[in-house]
């Protein structure tokens, strides 16, 4: 951008409000020096002239005279979208690109706006009679935030009910079916660092947005000015925002343990809730379901938004590093399984003690293989499982769950985008009568109506009963995945991520995706790449020449999965932008055919083999791209 064109552009937007001259041109410089991106100039612009964000303007102009220009891209370099798990990023004071006081209100007004324009066609109205309801995690701010959307969707004029304290992502879920909700909120950020919080978006099924209503909202967002919002002991007194609590929690739990398929209770374990709402929910589950030997790991019970007691206080179940120091005191215990959910109690992992007494860290894919093996095997054992049945999960997680389904003479709808609104749409499409269990490899696992989320409790719940009934049996849940593994082959998964921030991050994540688009391997590891199916282009590529030979049907997304060849180990990777971290990320999955005369042990070591050789040579490849653009 010439700085003719860029001083055209501040002469129309920036000297609106006459700032002095200095800061005017160190912003025009800042971005010929490529000190601040597109994107950031567009963003702060709008805060240092329109109205609405006035308050913010001395302390951006003290930024800006001091040159703080790498400090105001990372503030303002796009505005924080509504991605998979609705809108998630940093904590700061202002930005456009982070969460604040500022874009929580936006988004809430957003979410309001776009609700009384679908359904009243008017932007607001004393007579609407619409109904919200607002929760949040244990996350630093978030209580503040909570009490900022409610009071924001009450002067929108919807009623709020606002939980009396923090709760699930899946309760919230629950909340907006069971109160008859148009529009639910939690304010979470999930498993992410805790400098992040976030905004999710439900609409009245109790799922997440899905399109329109996403684009929707965020349309609404952008156009938000002044925003009205309520005092909250006033709202409190006059009935527009109704405290909730036990009758709901109580309500919630009844509903989760009602899926429940077996008697057996007699197994040991650990549970942490990582600092998070899990003792609201997983162990509430547990306890009343009759699971007596539960134990909580202490040094994670207490609900703290620093995470102070998880390794590199990063509260994500799917990183082994996690489970390390529960396993240690674990180890000193009866202790069989080790579950753990996130913060906002939507996702569980695992950890099982193996036959040397050592805990074992299990994958998402491999929770899900077990829950989907136990629902599966406990409808069939009732007599009650038809083929009008179905699983779901979607393109990035497991074929080995859908393989599972076809077995047991069920369908299976494994062509699903990341992201757990897909499966919920999936459960009132194909009708929830049928729905057996959906999976998301991301530790996200959901049985029954009750919600339409994913829920760390009831699959607390299952893996607990399929453990204490392995247990009679004198076995565990690994031995059960091998015994599935020798009936249906060695599947086996991993991922990798590329992690690339801000603006700079954005367009290096752009340049892998098209480069996978144009120019993709076409051999690694001694593995002939066969075909790339492109669900952006919407067609199926043939390699090494790239060219199209089918076109590809719905779903419609940034997503890339490329086969190999076929051979005795089949490999494929899928690639895609994460929509709720700044990263690039790969997903792998192998599968071996197991011969007689091969032992499991010996598949599994040579499938491990050829995958991470596989992941090694995709990591250089990726890395010489970067370096090359």
């Amino acid at each position: 951008m010439s700085l003719m064109t860029i001083r055209s552009y501040a002469e129309k937007h920036y000297l609106m409000t006459s700032p002095d001259m200095k800061s005017r041109l160190a912003v025009e410089q800042a971005v010929c020096d490529k000190k601040l991106s597109q994107g950031a100039l567009t963003n702060l612009m709008r805060w240092l002239t329109e109205p609405q964000y006035q308050q913010y303007v001395p302390a951006i102009n003290k930024m800006i005279d001091a040159g703080q220009f790498a400090e105001l891209d990372r503030l303002f370099w796009e505005v924080i979208p509504f991605g998979t798990g609705g809108r998630r990023g940093p904590m700061a004071e202002f930005g456009s690109a982070t969460i604040n006081d500022r874009t929580i209100a936006e988004s809430a007004h957003g979410l309001a706006m776009h609700y009384n324009l679908t359904t009243y066609k008017t932007a607001y109205t004393e007579k609407n009679s619409g109904k919200a309801v607002v929760t949040c995690d244990s996350r630093n701010r978030s209580p503040e935030f909570a009490k900022l959307t409610a009071t924001t969707l009450a002067a929108n004029g919807l009623t709020v009910y606002l939980f009396d304290g923090f709760r699930s992502t899946p309760e919230l879920s629950f909340a907006v079916r069971h109160l008859g909700c148009d529009v639910g909120v939690m304010i979470s950020a999930s498993h992410n660092p805790p400098a992040d919080n976030g905004f999710k978006a439900y609409w009245s099924s109790g799922a997440q947005v899905l399109p329109p209503h996403d684009k929707g909202i965020i349309d609404c967002v952008y156009q938000s000015k002044e925003i009205p919002i309520l005092d909250f002991d006033e709202a409190v007194a006059a009935g527009k925002i109704i405290l909730v609590g036990k009758e709901i929690d109580d309500a919630y739990i009844d509903a989760v343990l009602e899926q429940s398929l077996s008697s057996a209770r007699d197994i040991s374990a650990v549970f942490s809730p990582l600092h998070g709402v899990g003792m609201t929910s997983v162990q509430r589950v547990l306890i009343k379901a009759g699971f007596n030997q539960l134990k909580v790991y202490e040094p994670h019970e207490k609900a703290d938004g620093n995470f102070p007691n998880v390794p590199d206080h990063l509260p994500n179940p799917e990183r082994p590093q996690v489970f390390a120091p529960i396993s240690e005191w674990a180890e000193t215990t009866d202790a069989r399984l080790i579950i753990a959910s996130d913060p906002d109690a939507d996702r569980l992992g695992a950890s099982v003690r193996n036959a040397d007494g050592k805990f074992v860290h299990l994958t998402g894919n491999r929770i899900g293989v077990l829950l989907t093996d136990y629902v599966l095997s406990k409808w069939k054992e009732s007599g009650k499982l038809t083929p009008q049945h179905y699983v779901v999960e979607t393109l990035v997680t497991t074929p080995l769950i859908a393989d599972l389904a076809r077995a047991h003479g069920v369908l299976a709808i494994d062509d699903l985008l990341v992201g757990f609104k897909y499966i919920a749409q999936t459960m009132d499409k194909h009708g929830p009568d049928t729905f057996l269990i959906g999976v998301e490899e991301s530790l996200g696992y959901l049985s029954g109506q009750y919600a339409r989320d994913k829920d760390a409790s009831v699959a607390a719940l299952f893996l607990m009963e399929h453990a204490a009934e392995l247990a009679q049996q004198g076995k565990s849940l690994l031995d059960r995945l091998d015994e599935i593994y020798i009936a249906h082959g060695y599947y086996l998964e991993s991922q990798i991520s590329q992690v690339c921030e801000g603006s700079r991050g954005q367009a290096q994540i752009a340049l892998l995706m098209q480069s996978f688009r144009d120019s993709p391997p076409t051999d690694l590891a001694g593995l002939i790449l066969a075909s790339v199916h492109d669900f952006k282009l919407h067609e199926t590529r043939r390699l090494p020449q790239n060219e199209k030979v089918s076109d590809l049907p719905e779903p419609s997304g940034d997503l890339l999965i490329v086969e190999t060849a076929p051979a005795q180990c089949q490999l494929r990777f899928a690639i895609r932008p994460s929509g709720t971290e700044p990263k690039i990320k790969f997903y792998f999955f192998a599968k071996t055919k197991i011969d007689g005369g091969q032992s499991l042990d010996d598949v599994k070591k040579k499938t491990s083999e050829t995958l991470n050789e596989f992941e090694s040579e995709l990591s250089k490849w990726m890395q010489a791209v970067i370096a090359n653009s």
